[in-house]
């Protein structure tokens, strides 16, 4: 199940480790440099005052680990290629990189950023105004979909960045409303997302109309091999900053799946495993309030004790059915994703999945819970014909293999 990639998934995990592999030995070792210099606070990272202010009034207090590693060597000017998932302060990191670099006695186009969708490229955008809020930067987003006349007037009276989609960036270039002379750092934001969208045409073709000596930078989750050859193309020297995506969280977590053919079926899955989940404090995930509803009341009426919450009980409800739970009154916990970043017990060790989350970010606040300050915790997905593609999607996210559950479950917890 989990080095075969479903219908739907461009993602083929052992062709992808065994390309990556051949690439780093036979001549990979020159072509990459690692970078591994970490600086614990930006106040450490020798940032212009006024880029100090805009990251410290934007909320930003302790760097994450991409920042920590990635932001000097970009603003070292050199070329790099970082990888780390996504929501772990990526954007931010080049957004400084950029904003430390830039002249702002000069009004011309210094940096291009290239992003897969308009709403990524609008929110890099919002980012990199707010981190230069001090700085007075001019940022302005090329995407499709807006009018071309506007983005033609705002390029010609100047600015400093531009943000946006390669569709509408290589127009703007052709058509020479953007002028490349001045361009000296290019980043690509979530590189593997825009080659599975098919830009690299496109891509390719604007680096072509970029000045030679470029600063590159490849931000990007996973490194697929036309991102590699793309680094190899374009890039000069790259240091290459690794966030394994398993520091991020998962530590200490089991995870298994269980192919349950049906929806149908999973309720006789979960009333097989209630004994197991009795003995310790579980929470089960569904994806909708009506489904905590439902579950609970075929649980109940199978004598199984089990709580529930859900966002349309008000919240004193809520409180006093969190406390029995905390308390231990009540040992499984059936709710939704609403709660799932909100529930913060510590005893839980076991969570269940009934239904797995439709976004791959979720499933980290759902299961994050329960191996919490270094203790161990199981988690369990159900997995019907449907939910493959999803399975493999978390797998590639968090890069992590999620076996199929042993009959022995009651020993692992």
């Amino acid at each position: 199940m989990a080095g075969i990639a479903p219908e739907g998934s461009q993602f083929d995990a052992r062709q992808y480790d065994t390309k990556m592999n051949e690439l780093l030995t036979s001549d990979g070792q020159d072509f990459f440099t690692s970078y591994d210099e970490v600086y614990d606070s930006f106040d450490a990272m020798g940032l212009q005052e006024n880029l100090l202010r805009g990251i410290y009034a934007y909320g930003f207090e302790k760097p994450s680990a991409i920042q920590q590693r990635g932001i000097v060597p970009f603003c070292k000017g050199l070329d790099v290629i970082q990888q780390a998932q996504s929501g772990t302060g990526k954007t931010a990191t080049f957004c400084s990189g950029i904003l430390q670099q830039l002249d702002y006695s000069v009004t011309e186009c210094q940096a291009l950023v290239l992003a897969p969708t308009r709403e990524l490229a609008q929110q890099i955008e919002k980012v990199m105004r707010a981190l230069g809020d001090y700085l007075g930067v001019k940022v302005h987003a090329c995407v499709g979909g807006t009018s071309v006349r506007e983005d033609q007037r705002i390029l010609s009276s100047g600015v400093h960045v531009v943000v946006g989609t390669p569709g509408r960036v290589f127009d703007m270039l052709r058509r020479q409303s953007l002028r490349p002379d001045y361009i000296k750092m290019f980043v690509l934001d979530e590189a593997d997302e825009m080659l599975s969208r098919g830009f690299k045409d496109q891509i390719y073709d604007i680096f072509q109309l970029l000045p030679s000596k470029i600063q590159v930078g490849v931000f990007s989750a996973t490194m697929p091999p036309e991102a590699l050859e793309i680094t190899r193309k374009f890039m000069n020297k790259p240091v290459r900053i690794l966030v394994k995506r398993d520091e991020l969280t998962l530590e200490g977590i089991k995870q298994f799946h269980v192919n349950v053919e049906k929806e149908e079926w999973k309720l006789d899955t979960l009333c097989d495993l209630y004994e197991t989940l009795a003995i310790t404090q579980s929470v089960i995930f569904v994806n909708t309030r009506r489904k905590v509803d439902w579950l609970t009341d075929k649980m109940r009426s199978r004598d199984h004790t089990v709580s529930a919450t859900h966002g349309d009980m008000d919240q004193n409800t809520r409180d006093i059915i969190m406390r029995e739970f905390r308390s231990g009154s009540s040992r499984v916990l059936i709710t939704t994703d609403l709660l799932a970043r909100g529930i913060d017990v510590q005893q839980v060790s076991l969570v269940i999945n009934y239904d797995l989350p439709t976004q791959p970010e979720n499933y980290l606040h759902r299961i994050g819970r329960s191996g919490r300050f270094g203790r161990k915790g199981v988690a369990i997905n159900f997995v019907t014909k449907d939910d493959e593609k999803m399975l493999f999607d978390i797998q590639k996210f968090y890069n992590v293999v999620i076996e199929e559950l042993p009959s022995n479950v009651a020993e692992l917890l």
